[in-house]
């Protein structure tokens, strides 16, 4: 993989979205049929957040180890994603390198990236996207060497 490639080559167009004010049942379903960790939040077709699977199974679990399924099922029904979303989005453009997101993994927290052209999300990488890539590249090579 050449890093200097734009991140446009590796990203996931066209990403899965959910809505600001879709119930956080709504997302609990996307991220189970999907088999993804991160739902960029829009509102109006603008990126205003993002929720990642992590912060859904906090708000999840993280109220009362015996909270009955009932109470459950209804705090799902009655938060949003709006709730728990990220505003604070490290964004980048297509064409911007492969490297800069390297960067941006290896200084913050967040393992997702939206990929924006103005306010409008085209796509979005994620750490999964850049180890998938090396993994399938085959100029990718490691060397060893015995001391």
């Amino acid at each position: 993989m050449n890093l200097f490639n734009p991140i446009s080559s590796i990203m996931t167009k066209n990403p899965i979205c959910i809505g600001a004010n879709e119930t956080l049942a709504v997302a609990e379903k996307m991220f189970r049929e999907h088999k993804i960790h991160h739902l960029p939040v829009l509102a109006e077709g603008k990126l205003v957040g993002m929720v990642s699977k992590s912060d859904f199974l906090f708000f999840r679990h993280g109220f009362a180890k015996n909270e009955k399924k009932l109470e459950d099922e209804v705090r799902l029904n009655n938060y949003t994603a709006r709730d728990i979303m990220t505003t604070k989005l490290g964004k980048m453009e297509p064409t911007e390198k492969i490297n800069v997101a390297l960067e941006v993994f290896r200084e913050n927290l967040f393992h997702a990236i939206p990929i924006v052209e103005g306010d409008t999300i085209v796509g979005i990488v994620t750490t999964f996207d850049i180890i998938d890539h090396l993994a399938k590249d085959a100029s990718a090579t490691a060397s060893y060497t015995s001391s």
